[in-house]
């Protein structure tokens, strides 16, 4: 499962606990694991034995280590796979950064294989049988009272690691009983399959998206609301300067479909900052699924009446100049009258459904001419004029509609399922911290 962003627990501002329960203990990391800090590096030698890596990126990103994950090949000697061979149960913590406030990230091992190796950067945790249960104690080493004590005790200026003494000497809680330890983590993994499963619906919709964005941008709909079918009726298709469309289709550049394109505003545009007043938008708030209203900056009304070449209205389209050139969406009618900097506004005429055009753009249709422009390189400035000359495979705007509409069916699917992703996260964060420190407990069988 990836990284989710409660793999870390943030600290809650009140109540929280500064010592265990008294029906838990508090003993140090050694005294119920053996804490072994890997120096096994990616290089491969003839004189030594090839292994797979559990790399820093490997237990960076994945709270289990499984078998779906690719590891690195590399070598190591016989003494080393012996002491750094994985074994399940095991939990592994990152030891080096580069920032303080990132460091001592932990995974739970459930895979293992005899040339599976934890690699360097990396601290091996071997929990003692009958006195931690892996789960909880990879966990507890999630939790931000052992997040904020790594980050104060790492070493280092531009890179940063920990001594054993700080994985060691960790502070761990935990049940006296066993049992309890274990439905502890019963129940948190329970949660984080449900996080993996909801990820795995998102990455699935993706791919559906790409799919049918490719299908319905070269294929388009026909008067049944089916795709046009190349191979059974290649008399619908015609060729053009963007490959094979219908016939009813017409290449044409977004000059001629757009009453007008121009750039926001460029010059000093910190002159007119405001703290409040007009939100004007800059290349941070573009995103290909609409507009993020995080880090606006404003401008006064005064500027903004000064500046209305640059106003926005319900329907334009904007686009990304520099950072990610070509990355585009449609103004909503919230932000009527807004402003923005360094961007491209289009504004579409009768034939092109704006939300089409934004689609069109930031297909791999659009994105390929964005490119070409710039030599391939997607840090230089994309212009008006080459946004005047982009070329758009442009049906009637009724097939249009319909195709926006598909798009935004799946649109809907996938923001529905970020949602329910969002409620598991906090979910989780809220259950790690109070399962994990005492402050509410679990019924046992023992």
């Amino acid at each position: 499962m990836s990284a989710d962003p409660s793999k870390r627990i943030s600290s809650s501002a009140a109540g929280e606990l500064l010592e265990p329960p008294k029906e838990w203990t508090e003993v140090p990391l050694s005294s119920v694991a053996d804490v072994r800090f890997s120096g096994v590096d990616k290089l491969s030698r003839p004189s030594e034995e090839p292994v797979r890596l559990c790399n820093y990126v490997d237990v960076y990103n994945n709270d289990y280590i499984t078998p779906d994950l690719e590891f690195m090949r590399a070598s190591a000697t016989s003494s080393e796979i012996v002491r750094f061979g994985l074994k399940l149960g095991d939990v592994i913590v990152t030891k080096d950064s580069e920032t303080p406030d990132d460091i001592g990230v932990p995974t739970i091992v459930d895979y293992t294989a005899p040339d599976l190796v934890c690699g360097y950067h990396l601290a091996l945790i071997r929990p003692n049988a009958g006195e931690v249960d892996p789960t909880f104690l990879g966990k507890q080493l999630a939790h931000h009272r052992h997040a904020r004590r790594f980050g104060q005790l790492a070493n280092g200026l531009t890179r940063y690691g920990l001594p054993t003494s700080a994985v060691s000497d960790a502070p761990i809680w935990r049940p006296k009983l066993l049992s309890e330890q274990q439905e502890i983590g019963r129940i948190l993994r329970l949660v984080d399959k449900a996080i993996a499963k909801t990820e795995a619906v998102i990455s699935k919709l993706h791919l559906v998206r790409t799919g049918l964005i490719h299908d319905l941008l070269t294929r388009g709909l026909d008067k049944d609301g089916q795709l046009r079918d190349p191979v059974a009726h290649p008399k619908q298709f015609q060729n053009s300067a963007l490959g094979y469309i219908p016939c009813e289709w017409k290449v044409k550049d977004c000059q001629r479909l757009c009453r007008e394109i121009v750039v926001g505003i460029v010059v000093k545009p910190t002159q007119y900052y405001v703290e409040q007043g007009v939100p004007a938008l800059r290349s941070a708030n573009i995103r290909e699924n609409g507009i993020t209203l995080t880090d606006l900056v404003f401008i006064s009304p005064e500027s903004n009446e000064q500046l209305r070449k640059s106003m926005l209205h319900t329907g334009d389209v904007v686009t990304v100049r520099t950072g990610y050139p070509g990355t585009t969406c449609v103004v909503p009618s919230d932000l009527e009258g807004a402003n923005c900097i360094d961007l491209i506004i289009s504004r579409p005429n009768g034939e092109i459904v704006p939300k089409f055009l934004a689609i069109w753009v930031n297909s791999p249709f659009g994105k390929d001419q964005v490119l070409r422009v710039q030599g391939g390189l997607a840090q230089q400035h994309f212009n008006v004029g080459e946004m005047k000359n982009l070329l758009v495979a442009t049906p009637e705007a009724d097939e249009q509609a319909a195709i926006v509409d598909r798009i935004e069916s799946v649109d809907s699917e996938i923001a529905a399922e970020n949602i329910e992703l969002g409620k598991l996260v906090v979910l989780k964060s809220g259950l790690m911290n109070d399962l994990l420190t005492g402050h509410v407990r679990v019924p046992t069988t023992h």
